[in-house]
């Protein structure tokens, strides 16, 4: 206590002292507060406002690539941190007092005098690092009077800085030859490693080279900069910083040579952060080793792709649990004539195919299909929009999931009516797919094939999202995250929060996604790996291609419970090439990618979003008394799905061989029996296929059913406008009308506007020469079955 009462005491004496001073001297006192005023504002806010160079590192900080500050300089943002071994080489070399002395040293300006009135010439130079630092932010003309304000604003420095961060500001901005400006900058460009990394001969190399920055260059000046290296290193021996063996090998280091180029392991990566992060470093998380496996997969696939003109691809791989990036290629190696600079992983391109697992998924959720249920696969016509599937073939019906699977394209666009673009392009918009931003009707039913487009980030980002919620659905016994949905993430030093926990979902339930999943992991594999279930080995994915039409897009994304892996394969010009499909140009990429990937598991059911439930085996619909019946996990609560529409209760006379019915049998002789019945143009198509299909046996002659449906227009569809084409001879061609009848050896007779056309047999499709206009086609079976429909026939 009486030391401090001491202090205080001794404080306030000095201010008495001074308050008196103050009164006595006005004036003096007025100047020197004027004085002590504009030394406080001397020092500019911001020393440096220099452009940086933007600057992206890996996850394990390793640098990716760099790009130019807007001036031409090489000069990297200061890192946190300059490396213990070149600061005692600059403070060795440029100022051995630093830590005595407050901005700068008198001594050591005498003694430059002296020399250089001495020699004649500059030979020595008294500045302080301190003072380094200011004369590099005012780039002002070397004068005495200049040197005066350098003292002054160098010791405003030292209160303003520590000595720690005055030598991080020169490190950031020293000079070292050429365009390359700053220590980070320099490490890189003359030995190819980050400065943390630089050996004592390498740093006392550059701590040397701001004060001759002309020595750099390779092949002049060797001798020159190796002795005041040397020089260095001995001075860092004799005051002990290094041992013999240490000084000894370090001045047998060799000097540097040819300059190094900045990596650009990910140069598009790169592209995209500078938009927004422009001369800042960014410690990204991209995992270095694996974006090196895929800038490979990318030269090699891009060498044998270009062979058929394909120029460009691009690659993104995303960690499902955190929803990071850790593999991007935007674009494949090509040149300039190719739009090597352009980024396709945010460009819009025409989705193909790729959108189906959305639509099946968002169908399951609303309790509109089962995993199985049969969907039609027949010749459709809606307003004029005919939809085909790739291999221009029909099965008839196929289980969604198979539909799926199998990317058909009708089954989809059927799927996408029931189910109604405007639902659909709500469910697009929760998943943020920023270019499917006009109105539905826009789209309308070609949206699924390809009619919109997006890009491989929101898409791969959806799938991310999808997994992740499948994923913490298991992991949290039940529950969904509010902020599932989120952003992909290039930043490592970026938080992430995924929102509050609730039993609310998002947009699509654990199970709906999860049986997406499982259908997806039945998709074809590329050629040569079709035997794939049957490795010990074999990655389990759920993956789906896209082709867009005219074969100018190439799509495949696949997820597992860890990864999503996107691939797109083209021109960036939009040009096709008729080899360029999903499953033979991107699929083989995201195989080579995910076995670069560890090993995960498959998803783990969400079981507490699922439910048994009793189906019909061939139809897929919720099984009704008379059906057969499977067991199958289908989402929770969807048991509001539509009961079998296709088996049906029938009556057999004794024999079993023909229908009949109280108009013609005795009930007590009928036999009933429960059959598969498709409808007739499903029928026709199906049972091609299937070679188990029984179609309904016919009426015994002496019976009739008016109720049962035996033939049905495949083309035209109802309320549908035919257009005459013309032949290579501009010769207008006939309409062809075809019929599907449940007994194909049964005669149909045709009319047009009850003018009798022609019969036909076996093959019901009878070419029709008809004016323009509005016309009725009817025909009739010989058992006087009727059907009738009105088609418009136009020109083109």
């Amino acid at each position: 206590m009486t030391f401090v009462s001491g202090i205080i005491n001794s404080l306030k004496k000095l201010f008495a002292k001074i308050s008196t001073w103050v009164k006595n001297n006005p004036k003096k006192s007025t100047i020197t507060f004027i004085l002590l005023v504009v030394y406080y504002f001397s020092l500019p806010q911001t020393l440096f406002n220099e452009p940086y160079a933007t600057v992206i590192e890996s996850s394990d900080g390793e640098l990716l690539a760099a790009k130019i500050a807007r001036d031409g300089q090489w000069r990297f943002p200061a890192n946190d941190s300059v490396p213990d071994k070149f600061k005692k080489c600059l403070v060795y070399y440029e100022d051995e007092h630093f830590y005595q002395h407050f901005g700068f040293n008198p001594v050591a300006m005498v003694k430059a005098i002296q020399q250089n009135q001495k020699a004649g010439k500059v030979v020595r130079g008294g500045s302080t690092i301190s003072q380094q630092v200011i004369r590099m932010s005012r780039k002002s003309k070397r004068t005495y009077f200049e040197k005066i304000l350098e003292i002054i604003l160098s010791t405003r420095l030292e209160f303003r800085h520590s000595k720690s961060e005055i030598i991080d500001l020169y490190a950031a901005h020293a000079p070292f030859g050429g365009n390359v400006v700053g220590l980070e900058m320099a490490a890189w460009r003359y030995f190819g490693v980050q400065s943390h990394q630089l050996s004592w001969a390498e740093s006392a190399t550059l701590a040397v080279l701001p004060n001759a920055p002309s020595l750099i260059y390779p092949g002049k000046n060797q001798e020159k900069l190796r002795k005041k290296r040397n020089a260095l290193l001995l001075k860092l021996y004799q005051n002990n910083l290094m041992d013999k063996l240490t000084y000894e090998l370090s001045i047998q280091e060799p000097l540097p040579q040819k300059p190094y180029n900045v990596p650009q392991i990910a140069p598009h990566l790169l592209q995209q952060i500078a938009k927004t992060n422009e001369g800042k470093r960014i410690r990204t998380t991209i995992d270095v080793s694996l974006q090196n496996r895929i800038n490979q997969l990318s030269e090699y696939y891009y060498n044998q792709y270009k062979q058929n003109e394909v120029h460009n691809l691009a690659i993104l791989v995303i960690d499902v649990k955190t929803r990071n990036i850790v593999g991007y290629v935007g674009n494949s190696p090509t040149n300039s004539d190719h739009d090597k600079d352009v980024d396709i992983i945010t460009s819009p391109r025409s989705t193909g195919s790729i959108l189906k697992p959305l639509l099946f998924a968002d169908m399951l959720d609303n309790g509109e299909l089962l995993p199985t249920t049969l969907v039609a696969d027949i010749p459709t016509q809606i307003s004029g929009y005919s939809p085909q599937n790739f291999n221009q073939t029909f099965d008839g019906a196929v289980p969604a999931q198979r539909a799926l699977s199998r990317s058909l394209n009708i089954p989809a666009v059927l799927m996408l009516q029931q189910h109604g673009v405007a639902n659909f392009y709500e469910t697009l918009i929760k998943f943020k797919l920023k270019n499917i931003n006009q109105h539905p009707d826009h789209y309308g039913l070609s949206l699924i094939l390809g009619g919109a487009e997006s890009n491989l980030w929101d898409l791969c980002r959806t799938y991310a999202n999808l997994s992740a919620t499948v994923n913490h659905y298991n992991r949290s016994r039940g529950k969904y995250r509010s902020g599932e949905f989120c952003e992909l993430n290039y930043n490592a030093d970026m938080p992430r929060d995924f929102g509050t926990e609730s039993r609310q979902k998002n947009s699509l339930s654990a199970g709906s996604i999860y049986l997406t999943y499982e259908a997806m992991k039945e998709v074809n594999r590329p050629e040569g790996d079709e035997a794939w279930k049957f490795y010990d080995s074999s990655l389990e994915i759920a993956w789906k291609t896209g082709t867009s039409f005219g074969n100018r897009d190439a799509w495949a994304i696949g997820t597992n419970s860890r990864y999503v892996v996107g691939v797109w394969v083209g021109n960036a010009s939009g040009e096709g090439r008729a080899a360029l499909t999903g499953v033979d140009s991107a699929a083989p990429i995201l195989f080579d990618i995910f076995s670069t990937l560890p090993k995960s598991r498959w998803f783990t059911k969400p079981m507490k979003d699922m439910e048994t439930a009793e189906v019909c085996q061939q139809s897929g619909h919720l099984a009704k008394e008379d059906c057969p019946k499977v067991s199958q996990l289908i989402p929770k609560s969807k048991k509001k799905t539509q009961l079998c529409p296709y088996h049906k209760t029938i009556h057999l006379d004794s024999s079993q061989q023909f229908r009949v019915n109280s108009n013609c049998e005795l009930v007590e002789k009928m036999v009933s029996k429960t059959w598969f019945v498709l409808p007739p143009v499903m029928e026709w198509y199906y049972k091609s296929g299937h070679a188990d299909y029984q179609p309904l046996p016919p009426f015994r002659t002496d019976c009739q059913d008016s109720n049962q449906p035996v033939m049905d227009f495949i083309y035209p569809k109802a309320h549908s406008k035919v257009y005459l084409t013309k032949d290579f001879d501009s010769k207008i061609q006939p309409v062809i009308i075809k019929v599907a009848h449940t007994n194909r050896e049964t005669r149909l007779f045709w009319y047009v506007d009850s003018e009798y056309k022609g019969t036909t047999r076996t093959f019901h499709d009878l070419p029709i020469e008809a004016k323009t206009g509005t016309h009725r086609i009817t025909v009739i079976d010989e058992s006087g079955n009727e059907i009738s429909r009105k088609m418009e026939i136009v020109r083109e």
